[in-house]
């Protein structure tokens, strides 16, 4: 199916869903389907739905809001608390699960606070066969995945977001902080904030699509690999590895590998 079909397609679902909340988190596709269903529905029967918590940067929290109001789609921030739930911060392997459980009912309550029966979230075609626990979850509660539904993939969703002028449509992939952690570790705000910090140093300085991996006292970084020779190239890598011991981390390690999705899954 072409893209445009695909599009006429989720056009055709949304309308179906009218009023509509969006579990948005400012990434590209929840943007796309915010964007998407002000136009379609119009602002007064959308709502965007942001989950602030510790594992979500400050800086991702505020540029969702921003891009918001610029294309004029309501919005409300919940607070999940998901720090409370010990199956989520054990960090198990569906520790997603138990994070998405907590979101899709605090954004349902609130939903069904302001009249809203439907929910939606972003997921996307090339979805269905990555692991992705936070979709039982989903499924559990009765979220839509508009974007799913019409075979979008993300190569899709960024060429439309380019047509809709959205400046997600260049957005690297974003995970939620508590991927950066190897399952079984323990999850606490202080790590999360530890790595938040590193990784928007590390950002400051001018590289792109990055993670910094806890690994108790150590930081894995991952980056792009053609950017490995500049941080390994002094005075930079004696500063960077000051920095991040600065942070808390004894040792500091660049992987030699790079950036990948999904490293921890494995």
């Amino acid at each position: 199916m072409a893209i445009d079909e695909k599009l006429a397609k989720l056009n055709a679902i949304l309308r179906e869903l009218s009023p509509l909340a969006v579990a948005y988190s400012g990434g590209v596709d929840s943007t796309l389907l915010l964007r998407a269903a002000v136009e379609v529905l119009g602002p007064a029967n959308v709502l965007g739905v942001i989950g602030d918590s510790p594992s979500i940067p400050r800086s991702e929290l505020e540029q969702a809001k921003t891009m918001a109001d610029a294309f004029g789609a309501p919005y409300a921030v919940i607070y999940p608390q998901e720090l409370r739930n010990p199956h989520y911060t054990a960090n198990p392997p569906n520790r997603c699960y138990h994070c998405k459980s907590t979101l899709f009912t605090g954004v349902r309550e609130l939903a069904a606070a302001r009249g809203i029966p439907t929910l939606a979230d972003g997921n996307n075609a090339d979805d269905v066969g990555d692991w992705r626990p936070g979709r039982k979850a989903a499924a559990e509660q009765g979220v839509r995945s508009p974007l799913m539904e019409a075979g979008l993939t993300k190569a899709e969703i960024r060429e439309l977001s380019r047509r809709f002028g959205l400046p997600t449509a260049e957005k690297p992939a974003m995970a939620c902080l508590a991927s950066r952690l190897p399952y079984g570790t323990e999850i606490t705000a202080e790590i999360l904030e530890r790595v938040e910090q590193a990784e928007q140093y590390l950002h400051g300085l001018g590289f792109g699509q990055l993670r910094v991996r806890h690994h108790g006292d150590v930081a894995r970084l991952e980056l792009l690999p053609e950017e490995l020779p500049r941080l390994l190239a002094e005075p930079l890598r004696t500063t960077v590895a000051a920095k991040l011991k600065e942070l808390g981390y004894r040792h500091v390690a660049a992987d030699l590998t790079g950036y990948r999705m999904g490293s921890m899954n494995p």
